[in-house]
Parts: structure tokens; C-alpha cells; sequence
């Protein structure tokens, strides 16, 4: 199912079906601020072995992220943040960046798996924060983007809903997205370290 929805002009009704879906089970694609994901209800374990299931990655390899509506859900999820960090998060968030935390110990439950990491997201998209803002949860997240291979057709919702139509449940038009994923800032060292360059600039976030 395409559903369109305009971000400048989100329709509750339109909104709320896309939330109904993800309280149902359901997987969806959505915008970000960088590229099209595909995610599901964080407390969810059918949808979630079902996004898992489309990243053919072997589960200890799996790299999925946290879309929040923004940092009040974090001590659920992320063990103690030092106080530096937490305030370079606020800075950058919502914004294109992904910062790695030491788990929480709800994070193994979620994914079965002794997992000591997770991702954090917050886009800066009227509609993805909308979504998660409805929910009530983070949405178990992985993006579209493949970082081989940069494919035209990831930034388009018609070709994508084309693609994913038998995999997931919904795909939101919110026209088209970008290639260039968010950067990521691994935040479990001494010192925060960019472990992929992307669309965040981080040299500008610390000065």
C-alpha cells in the first residue's frame, strides 16, 4: 500500500493509518532526513524478526537504530550517557546523525542477542517524528540505502512500493528522499569517533 502524505500538510487520518499499521504488527517504509528506512514497532518481536528477516545480515552483524521523537526516551534504551555526550546529542538532534550508545538491558530482550550497542536516531522529518510522536515507541529502524551501491530507485516511494510490495505492509510517499544516509558517531569510547561520513557534518557540530 502507498500511502502520500504531505510533510508540510500531514492529514491526522492519513497519519493515524500509518500508526494503526505499526501498532498492528505492521512494517512500513518511511522518510527521513536522509533516506528511506523500513521499520515497526520497537515492541513488536514479529514485526521486528520480519525487518530483520529483509536485511539478510546474520543476527550478531545486525546494525538497527532507534528512531526517536526526540532524547526523553533515551535512559530506556541507552545505559548512563555522560553529560558531554548527552549535550553534543542535543545539539545535533533531530539532525542527520546516528550516535551509538552502550545498551541498556532492554535492548538484548529486543534482540535476542547479547547486543552492548545501540543506534539513536532523531531525523529532522515532520513526518517521521510525527509517527513515532503517535506511537508512543521508538521505531526499530535500518535504512534502505545500500552503501555499496547507491540505486536510483531507493529515493523514489512509487518504485519502491513497486519493490517492496510483498515485504512490508505500507510505504509512505512523502515524495522523493535523498541517497546519502546519516553520519554515525560512535559514542562508546573516551572520545566520540565518526565511524561513517555522511550527510551530518560533525566537524561542524564541535566547533
Amino acid at each position: 500500500m502507498l500511502l502520500k502524505i504531505l510533510p508540510d500538510h500531514i492529514s491526522e487520518h492519513k497519519l493515524m493509518q500509518a500508526v494503526e499499521c505499526l501498532q498492528k504488527g505492521g512494517v512500513i517504509i518511511y522518510p527521513t532526513d536522509t533516506v528511506y528506512a523500513i521499520g515497526c514497532d520497537i515492541k513488536n518481536h514479529k514485526a521486528s524478526e520480519r525487518v530483520k528477516a529483509m536485511k539478510e545480515t546474520k543476527r550478531k552483524q545486525m546494525n538497527f537504530s532507534f528512531v526517536c521523537n526526540d532524547l526523553s526516551q533515551l535512559s530506556q534504551y541507552a545505559a548512563q550517557i555522560d553529560t558531554r555526550i548527552y549535550k553534543l546529542m542535543k545539539r545535533a538532534l533531530p539532525g542527520p546523525f546516528t550516535f551509538i550508545l552502550p545498551a541498556s538491558k532492554q535492548v538484548p530482550r529486543i534482540f535476542d542477542t547479547k547486543k552492548k550497542t545501540i543506534g539513536i536516531r532523531v531525523p529532522n522529518h515532520s513526518v517521521a517524528q510525527a509517527l513515532v510522536h503517535r506511537l508512543g515507541n521508538p521505531i526499530l529502524s535500518t535504512s534502505l540505502h545500500d552503501t555499496n551501491e547507491v540505486v536510483d530507485y531507493m529515493t523514489d516511494p512509487e518504485l519502491i512500493e513497486e519493490k517492496f510490495r510483498k515485504l512490508v505492509d505500507m510505504v509512505i510517499d512523502c515524495g522523493s528522499c535523498g541517497n546519502i544516509p546519516s553520519t554515525v558517531i560512535d559514542c562508546t569510547g573516551n572520545e566520540p569517533v565518526v565511524i561513517r561520513e555522511g550527510l551530518g557534518d560533525f566537524a561542524e557540530l564541535i566547533n
